[in-house]
């Protein structure tokens, strides 16, 4: 037997060692998929023609970046992969492993490489490895001695090298939906060999939906507490055992917020928050608003937001906004948490009701970008600071007219050059008044200038 052979059985036999789950490990390792067939959920990845199970069934699979939120099918995808690849399986942690076990494995895969065989190094909690180990990985990666597949809760485009980033692909693994989680139920409890087949569970329809729901798109949460179930429920006279609806709700413990504070759901949940306020609806913009404070988002970084918002998406259709959002902002200082729930609930239910205007946000990035990309314009002669000796002499001040010495403060007069305009009032909220004292002033100023142009 040469040692190419040699190699591969020994490779074999440690990689089903690893494969291999103990009898006692808990229901959502046991039941894990081992095909494509098998897994469940992310067919906007894995649907039949989608490209990555292309790549999986071609065996063309690069460098991949797994990212999703908990019990999404990360690790378990990394599996299957291995199984239908024609690929040696390394597996690290993020957590755990060093330079010197990246090392070993890079060593080890390099060898494989002399032998014509490829190496799969699956990395676990990829966004733990610091930069000196991810860089440790990056030419290992770009020569092809080990193709990466990396897990990560976090978004990697936030937590892993821009390069090691360059070198993968990037595919996100999406919360499963309840129908897919019910499936996963469905299949344990007729599974004998690695579910609960052998215990006759029977589970009533209301509770495995609420399982499911409960579960919040985690499959290893739904079938532990499937189990959690299954165990502790007394069993009937025929040894059968009946999941009712109490049973499940005791099995799993309140649904904790996924929310990492600094990452994806941080940016993601503000975001929809001051979309669902822009957008003028209340219920969403509140329901963003309890996940945040559940979830202890800070207090000051939400009434930031709520200030910006204020001018931003209501502006001048309601000033009286910029007013609630900075009074909430300083209350909640001087109250504190829980109460300061109530005083932000105020100001985003205020903001959300609110008129609509982004003529301040529109008006200042059109000057912004005049200023930036234009000419610069010259501050007119009557304009000028008329104020310290000597300006008389160079012309500054003469000829500018005092508002308040005319009817309505008013008096028609150039303030910039060429007449350039930016701000372009809208018809929403108390807007709409200042849009018909701007017309008519306008009106006024555009009549001065034909009535000048006549007389030139």
């Amino acid at each position: 037997m040469d040692c190419r052979n040699l190699l591969r059985i020994v490779d074999d036999f440690f990689f089903q060692e690893s494969l291999e789950v103990p009898t006692d490990a808990p229901l959502a390792t046991r039941m894990r998929p081992r095909t494509l067939d098998e897994y469940c959920g992310q067919q906007h990845l894995l649907a039949p023609g989608k490209l990555l199970r292309r790549a999986i069934e071609a065996d063309r699979i690069s460098s991949l970046i797994l990212f999703g939120p908990p019990g999404t099918g990360k690790t378990t995808l990394a599996q299957v992969i291995a199984g239908a690849t024609a690929s040696r399986f390394e597996r690290l942690s993020g957590v755990e492993s060093n330079v010197a076990d990246i090392r070993r494995v890079v060593a080890t895969a390099g060898s494989r490489r002399g032998h014509g065989e490829r190496t799969i190094l699956f990395v676990d909690e990829i966004h733990r490895f610091n930069k000196a180990q991810q860089d440790v990985l990056l030419p290992e990666v770009e020569n092809g001695v080990v193709r990466l597949i990396g897990a990560t809760t976090q978004n990697p485009f936030f937590s892993i090298n821009s390069a090691l980033i360059s070198r993968s692909q990037i595919f996100e693994l999406r919360p499963l939906a309840e129908s897919d989680l019910l499936v996963l139920m469905e299949r344990a409890l007729g599974d004998a060999g690695r579910g609960l087949g052998r215990m006759c569970v029977r589970i009533d329809p209301d509770a495995a939906a609420f399982l499911a729901r409960l579960s919040n798109g985690d499959a290893r949460k739904c079938l532990n507490a499937l189990e959690i179930a299954a165990l502790t429920t007394p069993p009937s006279t025929d040894e059968s055992v009946h999941i009712d609806l109490g049973a499940a709700q005791e099995s799993i413990q309140k649904k904790a917020v996924v929310y990492d504070g600094t990452g994806d759901d941080h940016y993601d949940t503000i975001s929809a928050f001051i979309k669902s306020i822009r957008g003028s609806d209340p219920d969403a913009a509140i329901y963003w608003l309890a996940k945040m404070l559940h979830a202890g988002e800070e207090v000051r970084f939400i009434t930031r937001r709520l200030v910006i918002c204020a001018s931003e998406d209501i502006g001048l259709a309601d000033s009286n906004a910029l007013l609630v959002a900075q009074a909430a902002a300083q209350a909640v200082e001087f109250i504190g948490l829980p109460e300061a729930n109530l005083l932000l609930a105020h100001a985003t239910l205020y903001l959300a009701t609110a008129p609509k205007s982004n003529s301040a946000t529109v008006a200042i990035g059109k000057a912004s970008a005049e200023v930036r990309e234009g000419r610069t314009l010259a501050v007119p002669e009557h304009l000028r600071d008329g104020h310290y000796k000597g300006s008389e002499r160079l012309g500054h001040g003469k000829g500018y007219l005092y508002s308040h010495d005319f009817e309505g403060s008013y008096v028609p007069q150039s303030y910039l050059p060429e007449g350039r305009r930016f701000y372009t009032p809208t018809e929403n909220g108390l807007e709409k008044r200042i849009k018909e004292r701007l017309d008519h002033w306008r009106a006024l100023f555009e009549s001065q200038q034909k009535q000048g142009a006549r007389r030139s």
